[in-house]
């Protein structure tokens, strides 16, 4: 049987994960609409990461005996100042979401919920990739400038496809 406690927080992480989807399938709409393919595959693709995460939290609680409810997702900005201003506030929201998910490993850890803590870990490593990539795109950023956006949108499409091909 799920703890009450931590049942609380992963129904949180729930929502968290929903709004991640959502914020990047805004993005990546956005980045269509300025004809950037590469980097709205690659934010399309996050999109359905993050889904597949809640997905996974959803599963999780459900199985242990707990119910997951799915609350609405607050609205994510849909216009960004540049591409390089966006991919900050990936890596912003990638480092929030990553003090959830450890926040939700205390709560494991306090309420002695061993089972949960050894699943949740699947997300820690999860969340050490995912600000590595998002770190790893804002330094080709850097180094490319904007001069350099239509090669830096081929090079980002390359690494999903890349991603893609080794799963």
């Amino acid at each position: 049987m799920l703890n009450k406690k931590v049942e609380k927080a992963l129904v949180d992480q729930i929502e968290k994960e929903g709004y991640s989807s959502n914020l990047y399938l805004s993005m990546a709409s956005w980045a269509e609409s300025k004809g950037l393919e590469g980097i709205s595959r690659w934010l399309y693709a996050q999109a359905e990461e993050e889904r597949m995460h809640m997905l996974k939290i959803v599963g999780y609680v459900n199985e242990r005996g707990g119910h997951a409810l799915i609350s609405g997702f607050a609205q994510p900005p849909v216009d960004f100042d540049s591409v390089q201003k966006m991919f900050e506030q990936v890596y912003e929201h990638e480092q929030f979401v990553s003090n959830s998910i450890n926040d939700i490993v205390a709560i494991c850890l306090e309420e002695k919920d061993f089972t949960t803590h050894n699943w949740i870990q699947w997300f820690v490593t999860e969340q050490i990739e995912e600000e590595a990539s998002a770190s790893a795109i804002l330094d080709k950023l850097k180094l490319a400038g904007a001069n350099s956006l239509y090669l830096f949108d081929r090079d980002i499409l390359s690494m999903r496809t890349a991603a893609d091909a080794a799963e």
